[in-house]
């Protein structure tokens, strides 16, 4: 079985967070999303599930982390660095925040964070895997 991630995010609009995550090019899956839920695909091993709080509340207990913290943050490679910067336009124009934290460029990386609606953070980023010196 091929091994995937499933992450699940608490959110605050479920509707909002799900055309946030459609405006950054995930896709749906109708067939696991409800009005308590959405499925959103960023590939064939990437999965994110949109959680209501009430829907959250139905996995833990625990506290929701307070605004403006941070207990995480997610990586998603992109394919240049003009899909770095076109994701965090996207990000800003659909209700979240480009440069969450600011912007690194390395010459063979290049990355640029972006929160969603509900601060959630992910860096996205580009390598160029001839310039990655290798231990030898």
């Amino acid at each position: 079985m091929t091994k995937k991630i499933f992450i699940s995010l608490p959110v605050s609009d479920l509707a909002a967070s799900t055309a946030f995550y459609r405006a950054l090019g995930f896709g749906q899956n109708a067939h696991f999303s409800d009005d308590t839920s959405a499925a959103m695909e960023w590939s064939e091993a990437i999965h994110v599930m949109l959680l209501t709080h009430e829907k959250w509340r139905t996995f833990t207990q625990r506290p929701f982390p307070a605004a403006g913290t941070a207990g995480h943050m997610l990586s998603l490679s992109m394919d240049s660095r003009e899909a770095v910067d076109a994701i965090n336009r996207a990000a800003a124009a659909h209700g979240g925040k480009a440069d969450a934290n600011p912007p690194e460029d390395h010459g063979f990386m290049y990355s640029r964070d972006i929160a969603d609606p509900d601060g959630n953070l992910w860096a996205t980023f580009w390598m160029d895997p001839a310039g990655v010196s290798r231990p030898g």
